[in-house]
């Protein structure tokens, strides 16, 4: 991110309203390495082809934020290879990280990864590294942080399925396994700031936290969500593009100022049950308008978003979740002349 950027965020997470309303989107491998026109592969193994990808969108869309920018990222892979995953790669197929643990016992024999040395961790900081002086020269920073949440992160080690009924069946081995990795989270965050000074924000990415009831989310998501957030940095940004109705009163509580979420709230439900503390990313549909619709489909979702808004205040105008695969450059254009017209 720019300077002018980082400070607009900065500016609508403190709850100041800024006309027009700013745009921003998450971008990563789903959307960003065929839009660009290489294959995923390519973009994962080749540090000129990421690099060049990024600074075409930047090149593109000058007038909107992507977050949370130059994303050093290996998909889902990146934090469960640390724990040992097999990574299974495709020329132009998302990444997919094999279970690790066969049943819930083997729980027992976790180990905390050394963020410095295992799995993808040092390839993920390597690129950043080589490729500063060329993203200082563009005028941006590394700003933020980024990690797969702990539910995330135990679902690809367990599987979904085994470790919601986990849950269920044996919660003091799942208690165990969140703090392993909720410990290596702390870790691989502090690791990333200690070696880019600049970052000031932090990015974690948990659906999984939509997935369960209030309950389970007080007991197995909000302790391990707070030790998370209370590092020191300014932006303590979550994405959970699952249904967030559960989750959303405690988000302020776990430390969370900043939310991208997904269609099935609207923005007004999400300010209410948010208490308006968190600055929202959101929300038109990103497949069904964004990705498949046309730029006047998503012009008429853009105005209707703004018309139904009933506080204006820390809202970033964007989709419900990370751009998805598809979307067309004439659609981002379309939304982010229609937020600028509309003057919100």
């Amino acid at each position: 991110m720019t300077t002018p950027q980082w400070e607009t965020l900065l500016a609508v997470i403190r709850g100041e309203q800024l006309r027009p309303l700013p745009t921003g989107f998450i971008i990563d491998c789903p959307w960003l390495p065929n839009w660009a026109g290489h294959t995923i592969l390519d973009y994962f193994t080749d540090e000129r082809t990421w690099m060049a990808a990024h600074l075409k969108a930047l090149a593109e869309f000058p007038d909107t934020m992507f977050l949370p920018g130059f994303w050093s990222e290996y998909g889902m892979c990146t934090e469960p290879s640390a724990f040992g995953a097999v990574s299974s790669w495709d020329e132009n197929e998302f990444p997919f990280a094999k279970k690790v643990l066969r049943s819930v016992e083997e729980v027992d024999l976790l180990e905390k990864p050394d963020v410095r040395k295992d799995g993808l961790l040092p390839f993920v900081v390597k690129r950043l590294r080589h490729l500063r002086p060329e993203i200082g020269r563009a005028g941006h920073q590394i700003r933020f942080a980024v990690a797969r949440g702990p539910l995330n992160i135990a679902s690809f080690l367990m599987g979904a399925t085994e470790f919601l009924e986990a849950l269920r069946i044996d919660p003091v081995r799942i208690h165990r396994l969140l703090t392993v990795v909720t410990d290596f989270l702390v870790e691989w965050i502090a690791y990333q700031r200690e070696c880019f000074p600049s970052i000031d924000g932090i990015l974690v990415l948990d659906d999984i936290v939509g997935f369960i009831g209030k309950n389970d989310f007080l007991t197995f998501g909000l302790p391990y969500l707070k030790r998370i957030y209370s590092t020191d940095v300014t932006v303590k940004f979550f994405h959970n593009d699952a249904p967030c109705k559960v989750a959303a009163p405690f988000l302020a509580q776990a430390g969370i100022n900043l939310l991208n979420f997904g269609v099935q709230h609207t923005v007004n439900d999400m300010k209410t049950w948010t208490g308006g503390q968190i600055t929202l990313l959101g929300n038109i549909p990103p497949r069904d308008v964004l990705a498949q619709g046309t730029p006047a489909d998503v012009e008429r979702a853009v105005t209707a978003l703004v018309a139904g808004l009933q506080d204006r205040s820390r809202l970033i105008l964007s989709c419900g979740g990370g751009l998805p695969p598809g979307v067309p450059t004439e659609n981002i254009r379309a939304f982010i002349a229609t937020a600028k017209s509309l003057g919100a």
